[in-house]
């Protein structure tokens, strides 16, 4: 068996054809608020919106579902200089992937203050409308890892077949839970396959925008997918990103001993993944982002 990373078998995807249907369709799901740190979560979905040119589809109606001294509306000023408020909806919209036979449903919102049940009911409601056969949610959350090494991105799922098929594992998390468990967990008592990734962000640098956690959002999407993106300037972004935060560590000698005992603690921990799986996949990402087919 060759140990060429261009001949190893192409690795698992999500999304596999779906009987009876010429297209499969894929809700995609972030939350801004508990779930979101770093607007890492919601960014790479608008990411995907803007590259994939969603159409929106429906909004929901947010007076039964948000404390709006919570989270409050906005006022902005129109393109004729007017003013309009801006309620603090979720937004549907659809894409279809180029080249591809996947569309995509982008659910967008703010986790909400009031009746999740009913207000996943809904979001379930219109995956049933429009023939939704994958759910995959996004977030993102703070963590004690630095942010010089890569950013983890844990991928979990609750489905035996899933897991068995992508070599994932179930979640062993148990504590509170955001607006994105709540709707995986009914997600599944739907029926629906269901994949939940959650980037971890450096607690020390918490504030928004997190173009690197974002950006290993975006590959582990991409990996689900099967679809190259091209993320070029958003890597250029995470690289300055991450200049700015070491310059940060070496003007405060706290922040960069902290720093260094997570990078230590990480690499420890790391060594026994380069191994020639973690390669191939990465050398198989590389070359289709140049828009090689492997065989």
């Amino acid at each position: 068996m060759s140990n060429d990373p261009a001949e190893q078998s192409p690795a698992p995807r999500l999304i596999e054809p779906v009987a009876g249907h010429a297209r499969a369709t894929v809700m995609l799901a972030a939350f801004e608020g508990w779930n979101d740190a770093g607007e890492a979560a919601s960014d790479a979905l608008k990411y995907l919106h803007r590259l994939w040119d969603a159409k929106k589809l429906a909004t929901i109606d947010p007076d039964e579902y948000y404390d709006f001294q919570f989270t409050r509306p906005s006022v902005r000023r129109t393109a004729d200089g007017g003013r309009r408020i801006k309620w603090p909806a979720t937004k549907i919209a659809k894409a279809s992937i180029p080249g591809t036979a996947i569309d995509v449903i982008f659910v967008h919102g703010i986790e909400p203050s009031y009746k999740w049940r009913a207000y996943t009911a809904e979001l379930l409601a219109h995956a049933a409308a429009l023939n939704v056969n994958y759910v995959v949610l996004v977030g993102a959350l703070l963590a004690d890892v630095p942010h010089s090494r890569p950013i983890p991105v844990t991928t979990t799922s609750e489905d035996d077949e899933v897991r068995e098929r992508l070599n994932l594992e179930a979640s062993q998390y148990e504590g509170p839970i955001g607006i994105v468990g709540v709707l995986g967990e009914l997600a599944m008592l739907a029926g629906l396959p269901t994949v939940s990734l959650w980037a971890a962000v450096p607690h020390y640098v918490a504030q928004a925008p997190s173009p690197k956690a974002q950006l290993a959002l975006l590959h582990q999407i991409e990996d689900l997918f099967q679809v190259p993106l091209n993320t070029d300037e958003l890597a250029e972004d995470a690289q300055a990103w991450e200049r700015g935060v070491d310059e940060l560590a070496t003007e405060d000698a706290e922040i960069g001993a902290y720093v260094h005992q997570l990078e230590e603690a990480k690499d420890t921990a790391d060594l026994p993944e380069a191994t020639g799986e973690s390669i191939a996949r990465e050398f198989e990402r590389y070359l289709k982002r140049r828009g090689k087919d492997l065989p």
